[in-house]
C-alpha cells in the first residue's frame, strides 16, 4: 500500500517525513535538490507558519516559503 502524500508545506511540526517528489521547473528542482531535497531524503519539520516551514535536512536548518515548500511532495 502506498505512503499517504501531501506538499510539505502541509506538514506538521516536529513530523519527520520523506521526499516522494519535487515538481517545478528545472532551475527549482536543481536548486531544492542542491539543498539537500532528493527523492528519499528525510526531512524534519522544525516549524511552519502561514505556510511556511523551517525544517531539518541532512543536518542542515533550512528555511522555505509556502511557494517552494508546496514543490515537495512527501510521504508521511
Amino acid at each position: 500500500m502506498a505512503q499517504p502524500q501531501l506538499p510539505l508545506a502541509m506538514a506538521g511540526t516536529d513530523e519527520v517525513v520523506r521526499v516522494a517528489r519535487v515538481r517545478g521547473g528545472a532551475d527549482l528542482r536543481q536548486h531544492l535538490a542542491e539543498l539537500g531535497f532528493v527523492e528519499g531524503s528525510e526531512v524534519k519539520v522544525v516549524s511552519r507558519a502561514a505556510g511556511d516551514v523551517i525544517v531539518l535536512v541532512k543536518g542542515a536548518r533550512l528555511a522555505l516559503n509556502r511557494s517552494m515548500a508546496s514543490h515537495i511532495t512527501v510521504s508521511i
